[in-house]
């Protein structure tokens, strides 16, 4: 422990600087951000830069001549970094992450398939509040992202996951013993609200850990997981509503999420670098005599003049709300993504209209067609995580080893064109009913495009936004959720009046206006738009 005559090289002596120069302590931006002056670009793994740029010399005086001790990593090298952890304990980390990311969307979806049981236990006539009884969930997801994204850039990331989770699985053990369908819609909310954590909260777990050059291969993992358990959810369903009761969709997922969670409490540590910090600078705290200590303050890199909880709290909760409102990348990404998100949750809901509405097909048999949107969800994924840090670095290195985040954007192009002639071919297919193949191999590339953006937008946003990623996911996961929540109440009337060709091909069209040009725009224009940012790197 250090004591008042031997303090770490971790930490900055402000007012010890030249003698006779006096001059204001340097002001932070929020509530945690680094001086910018200080603020260094993205660096190779072999340079292993610690997370803010801030050097361990001597800074000029405090105002009111009070002397302040900056607390800092130990060094670019230090082990306490979560950037410098083992490549195990990184994965560990990200598994787990991606464990809480899964298991909450197969709960979005997998009482799908007993909806009829649903309606038949509680007298269910309402086609609306049967639906409800599925999108409700993902409503809930618009809005937990909101406040648990900023909360975790308080509190810390594993705390709040881990509690939110808690959350979760309690109220989702709670929806199999609804007795009436107020309480199971109610239920179903309140648990959506904790399974909303992971969609915010684990982007930042991965870019608190992964250096940049090493980060797209854990944001692919991480970025499957949400759109996998919607697909696995329904195939899972069927089976366990058909050989038990719609009960027991909820008592099992909480089964496993209880797992998950048992797991995440003795392997899952805190990453979150201005917490570290804050705990570090606490330790030096109590190590020092009060009344001898020659420093005045004690404070982080990360932390400004005024850290009164109501200051905090404002700004973390108000962030993500400033990071839709102020910054184009957000928008244009946000948009995007929710519209990917709303395109995934309508053909989750009318696989079933066209196989066993138009194919007419047993329910059990129709359910196995999710497994073509999985197969396209995973081998894109596993694709895009085997080349997009090899791109990003052969980017780099090509730029004189100059890192930007648009390098993580080139799969976008490939994906931007996948998922609208999958929209067409399972539209004209099923409208023609061409063999179930067909349209099988339509939905395997709808699945591709959406995982290739989904893994591209939510690596950028991470890259951009590292320190506040939270924050930044938060926004966009509300859009999407909104999304989600939205497009499978219209389907039905969609495809009714216009038929499966038609209004894919309406799908196919918006698909090709916002997605297309959105890869080219932030190519050309991305650097700038990030130099005109307050929060992006």
């Amino acid at each position: 422990m250090p004591t008042t005559n031997q303090i770490p090289a971790s930490v900055t002596d402000v007012g010890r600087g030249t003698p006779g120069s006096v001059s204001p302590a340097p002001t932070l931006q929020g509530d945690y951000a680094p001086k910018s002056d200080h603020h260094i670009p993205e660096q190779s793994h072999s340079q292993k830069p610690h997370d803010t740029e801030i050097g361990i010399g001597e800074l000029p005086a405090t105002t009111n001549n009070a002397d302040v001790l900056i607390v800092d990593w130990d060094g670019p090298d230090d082990p306490q970094n979560p950037k410098n952890w083992s490549y195990r304990r990184k994965w560990a980390a990200t598994i787990i992450v991606s464990s809480f990311t899964f298991i909450s969307p197969v709960s979005s979806s997998m009482i799908a398939p007993a909806t009829s049981q649903v309606a038949s236990t509680f007298g269910i006539e309402s086609d609306v509040i049967l639906a409800l009884t599925t999108s409700i969930f993902v409503l809930a997801y618009a809005m937990g992202p909101l406040f648990l994204g900023p909360l975790s850039e308080i509190y810390g990331r594993s705390r709040v996951l881990q509690l939110a989770n808690l959350w979760y699985l309690v109220w989702n053990l709670v929806c199999g013993f609804a007795q009436s369908e107020s309480q199971l819609l109610a239920f179903r909310f309140l648990a959506g609200l904790g399974g909303s954590a992971p969609l915010s909260i684990g982007g930042g777990f991965l870019g608190d850990c992964w250096h940049p050059d090493e980060r797209g291969k854990a944001v692919a993992i991480y970025s499957l997981a949400p759109l996998m358990g919607p697909v696995v959810g329904p195939i899972t369903g069927a089976w366990v509503a058909q050989y038990s009761t719609w009960r027991w969709v909820f008592w099992s997922t909480s089964i496993v999420d209880a797992i998950v969670q048992i797991i995440g409490m003795f392997a899952l540590q805190e990453t979150y670098a201005p917490l570290l910090l804050e705990r570090k600078a606490e330790r030096i705290r109590r190590s020092m005599d009060a009344e001898k200590a020659p420093y005045r303050e004690i404070r982080t890199v990360f932390e400004g003049q005024d850290r009164s909880w109501r200051t905090v709290m404002t700004k973390s909760l108000g962030r993500p709300f400033v990071l839709f409102a102020h910054e184009p990348i957000v928008q244009l990404l946000g948009v995007y993504m929710a519209y990917l998100y709303g395109l995934l949750y309508l053909l989750l809901t009318t696989i079933p209209s066209i196989f066993q509405g138009l194919y007419q097909q047993p329910v059990g048999i129709a359910g196995l067609h999710y497994i073509a949107l999985g197969i396209g969800l995973s081998a894109a994924s596993q694709l895009n995580a085997r080349t997009m840090d090899k791109v990003y670095i052969y980017l780099k290195n090509k730029h004189g080893g100059v890192a930007k985040p648009e390098f993580r954007l080139p799969a976008m192009v490939p994906g931007s064109l996948l998922l609208p002639i999958g929209c067409f071919i399972v539209g004209w297919t099923s409208e023609a009913q061409i063999p179930w193949i067909a349209p099988d191999i339509g939905i395997a590339l709808v699945g591709a495009g959406i995982i290739l953006n989904f893994q591209c937008i939510q690596t950028y946003i991470v890259d951009c936004f590292t320190l506040h990623a939270a924050s930044a996911l938060a926004a966009v996961s509300c859009l999407r959720s909104l999304a989600g929540f939205g497009f499978p109440l219209f389907a039905p009337a969609m495809y009714k009046a216009l038929g499966f060709g038609k209004g894919d091909t309406i799908l196919a069209v918006v698909a090709i206006v916002i997605g297309c040009p959105a890869p080219w725009i932030l190519w050309h224009y991305g650097e700038r738009i990030r130099n005109s940012s307050r929060h992006a790197r």
